[in-house]
């Protein structure tokens, strides 16, 4: 590494500071961005396909005529253009992914009060929602199936999965992944202009209720901008790990869990943290050590110059507090007794526990979505999940009895409000019986 590894520790005057520093990320998106975000959501919206074939055209170089060239038909045949192995561990991948997000679904419910009126809860899937999956210099398969399985299992009527295809191409695999997973159609689109054609419909794209799945920042200001005509699932920042050590793990394998986040891109963070200052020698001695062989060296080392960071704590009580302060996407628990630690956890998106288990079991195959909080947002938010497709609505149904004995109540409250209509339409019910 040309740049030294950041090394804080807890007992320094300096360390709140630096942590602040360590840990800041500015998300807004410039003028600029935000401006062509805005016309491209504007112009699909008012002149639907034929601005979505002018983007396309455009920005994936392709030479469409007619938006129905968008649709990519017959999912199946592109099994056969990936290879067995790599076809047998998506189908086992899904298999599980559908397990563990099976355990999720609500269910509806409704009880009777002492008054005799019914209450509850009636849950629904969405009707539709859109998945976005990123295209053009990598192929996320598991992308498609995070993103598809919870919204099939919640029991959505129809999924559409956009993703680009620079110069018409797509990569089989993920066509195969999205086979595999029950995507209902596929549109060959990307950039802000997919977002927009899911967000509010064209002749040839289905308006959808909810578009989930990552994208560059053109993607993500669009989303944002789309919030309110659509739901969302987040706006997701660089991709982050913080490993917590006893000092009781190879530190080449913590080196390589470190590097698996670091290679995302240079603005992912990873940072480890240990009470033993011995153990983050060790540790950075096999980053300088195993970084040269990395195929992709000069991302993750820009990576942790940047923002990764050794952290020396007094114990692990105090790593637990500021496994909280950070609230991270990932969090590796590389400790003897990791349960131990668990109840203390408040933020984390994702937590593996114990010194077998790394962050990319949870990105492939172990069975928990990978689409999680960054950014510290983990303090109020979830990982996708079914409950993300599914949609909660109220149940009262009053018995004659209860609506004059509620409506006592509600006229009361309505009156001190001041809105007398309310009142009313509450007191049409209320029997001459139940007046005081």
């Amino acid at each position: 590494m040309s740049r030294p590894l950041a090394r804080l520790s807890t007992s320094a005057a300096d360390f709140d500071q630096r942590l602040r520093e360590l840990l800041a990320f500015d998300q807004d998106t410039d003028a600029a961005v935000q401006g062509t975000v805005r016309e491209i959501l504007a112009a699909v919206r008012t002149r639907g396909d034929a601005a979505l074939l002018e983007y396309t055209n455009r920005f994936d170089q392709r030479a469409l005529t007619s938006a129905a060239e968008l649709e990519v038909h017959d999912l199946d045949r592109f099994r056969a253009q990936v290879p067995t192995d790599v076809l047998a561990a998506l189908s086992a991948a899904a298999e599980r992914i559908r397990d563990y997000h099976q355990r999720q679904r609500q269910v509806s419910w409704e009880y009777t009060d002492g008054d005799g009126t019914v209450l509850g809860q009636q849950i629904t899937p969405l009707d539709r929602a859109g998945v976005y999956v990123p295209g053009g210099k990598a192929a996320y398969p598991s992308s498609v199936l995070m993103n598809v399985m919870p919204a099939k299992v919640a029991g959505v009527r129809e999924v559409i999965m956009v993703v680009p295809a620079p110069q018409g191409l797509i990569e089989p695999v993920v066509l195969a992944a999205a086979a595999i997973a029950g995507v209902d159609r596929v549109f060959s689109i990307g950039g802000a202009q997919a977002v927009a054609a899911l967000a509010y419909g064209t002749a040839t794209v289905p308006a959808v209720d909810k578009i989930v799945g990552p994208g560059n920042i053109y993607v993500a200001t669009a989303k944002a901008q789309v919030f309110g005509r659509v739901g969302i699932d987040m706006i997701a920042g660089p991709s982050e790990i913080l490993i917590v050590c006893d000092g009781g793990t190879d530190p080449d394998w913590v080196a390589m869990d470190l590097f698996s986040q670091a290679e995302h891109d240079e603005q992912a963070q990873s940072i480890l943290i240990c009470p033993d200052a011995a153990f983050l020698d060790q540790v950075e001695a096999s980053i300088r050590r195993l970084l040269p062989g990395m195929e992709r060296a000069a991302i993750i080392a820009e990576s942790l110059a940047r923002r990764g960071a050794l952290i020396d704590v007094r114990d692990l009580d105090e790593a637990v507090e500021l496994i909280n302060r950070i609230a991270p996407e990932h969090l590796e628990l590389s400790v003897a007794e990791p349960r131990q630690l668990l109840p203390g956890i408040r933020h984390a998106g994702a937590i593996f526990m114990g010194r077998y288990a790394n962050e990319p079991l949870g990105d492939y195959c172990a069975g928990p979505n990978h689409v999680l909080p960054t950014a510290g947002t983990a303090r109020f938010s979830s990982p996708l999940g079914v409950y993300d497709f599914q949609k909660r609505s109220s149940i009262i149904e009053p018995s004659a009895d209860a609506a004059g004995r509620l409506g006592l109540l509600a006229s009361t409250l309505a009156r001190a409000e001041g809105l007398t209509a309310h009142a009313r339409s509450a007191e049409f019910r209320i029997r001459p019986d139940q007046k005081a």
